[in-house]
């Protein structure tokens, strides 16, 4: 680890550690004495700016839309603003493609207090890009590996993305930037995931952390096909818990606690999503909403949304893993009793969830007690940032 931090600029460490670290404990302070207090207003929000993408990814839930949306820079500030005030100050940027986004790095500059993390496939992210954001210095790169060269291109629905992906990694480091790598682990990319070369690698160049996420079967090409066996994401889980000990860079989930009991950022009320639209959805896979930005200051949305709090106290009736892919046709009937909108831009999101057979989830593993204390602290005490998109 000490390598990759001696490549990283000074400024970009800082920024790390003052806006994402201490102001980031802070806000999680916050929601956890808000709950106590009967109270809710998530502790970060995850915001798609556009659904525009110069890719066309399996399992991705911008696809097909029947027409792209892209959030206005004036929502956009608003949430910001609105999240700041309530001591948030970290933020998921998603897609689409966020760098085909032109107002972002205006945002970016203006709230220069607060830390980003740039979900992003790569192909954009060029040497002049990598310069802006360590100009800035508020802005980690979380560029996603779907497999290697003829895997990838066949997730993407592109042509060279893991040599670009490749790139991007490069300009990053060069950089000096926080940079990150995810991955949707799936059965066809599971053996890269696991190993050895590849985390080498990256560690080699500097990358920082590396976060994996489970596909999960959503938006028009979704295909149960690709989704983990319960003994897969049992592997996983495991593979994650060694690897924390194993190699010098930062093994980041979404999906279990300190103990390994599985568990859903929506659920827990730690974060929300918000679409380009505006629209408040639990988690960029539920594409659902009761409520819009535009309706009113955020504050009065999350305290009066009863669709939001019954996610809170339902699902962990249902399930510790993801509900979609645990119990599809009761997010179905959960969506119609609140008469919730169809925010998928498709139209057609209840049906397909209909359909959809149920698969496992991360609540179906075995839960696998954390072996670092470094892991078992952050989760337990400190459950933000890059681990949170679940």
């Amino acid at each position: 680890m000490l390598k990759q931090i001696l490549k990283t600029d000074k400024k970009c460490l800082y920024k790390f550690a003052y806006n994402m670290g201490i102001k980031g404990a802070r806000g999680i302070q916050r929601f956890q004495k808000r709950i106590k207090n009967g109270d809710f207003f998530p502790a970060f929000h995850f915001i798609s700016v556009t659904d525009d993408c110069n890719l066309n990814c399996q399992g991705c839930w911008v696809t097909h839309k029947k027409q792209n949306a892209r959030m206005s820079p004036e929502m956009l500030d608003s949430i910001i603003t609105q999240s700041k005030a309530k001591g948030s100050y970290f933020f998921g940027i998603l897609g689409g493609e966020p760098l085909m986004y032109k107002p972002l790095f205006d945002v970016f500059e203006k709230h220069s207090d607060c830390y980003f993390q740039l979900f992003t496939n790569g192909t954009l992210l060029t040497k002049d890009i990598a310069e802006r954001l360590r100009k800035l210095a508020n802005v980690s790169p979380l560029i996603s590996f779907e497999g290697d060269t003829e895997i990838a291109d066949v997730r993407r629905g592109g042509k060279n993305v893991y040599q670009k992906a490749q790139a991007a990694i490069d300009h990053s480091t060069d950089a000096g930037l926080i940079t990150g790598v995810a991955m949707s682990v799936c059965k066809s990319n599971i053996d890269l995931a696991f190993s050895d070369e590849f985390i080498r690698s990256l560690i080699d160049r500097g990358v920082l952390y590396l976060w994996y996420y489970i596909y999960r079967p959503v938006g028009q090409d979704a295909t149960v096909d690709l989704c983990l066996s319960a003994e897969q994401i049992e592997q996983l889980r495991l593979f994650i818990v060694d690897a924390r000990q194993k190699y010098n860079i930062a093994i980041i989930d979404a999906y279990w606690d300190e103990n390994g009991k599985g568990l859903c950022p929506a659920a827990s009320g730690l974060s929300h999503h918000i679409n380009a639209s505006g629209d408040i959805e639990p988690c960029p896979v539920i594409q659902f909403a009761t409520n819009n930005v535009a309706d009113g200051d955020l504050e009065s949305i999350y305290r009066n949304s009863p669709f939001l709090a019954g996610f809170k106290t339902e699902i962990p009736k249902l399930t510790t893993g993801c509900i979609v892919m645990d119990d599809p046709q009761w997010l179905v009937n959960y969506t119609k009793q609140h008469a919730a909108k169809d925010t998928s831009g498709r139209e057609n999101e209840a049906e397909r969830l209909s359909k959809m057979e149920k698969v496992s989830s991360h609540g179906s593993a075995k839960p696998v007690r954390e072996k670092s204390w470094v892991y078992r602290f952050a989760k337990k005490r400190a459950f933000f940032g890059f681990g949170a998109y679940g």
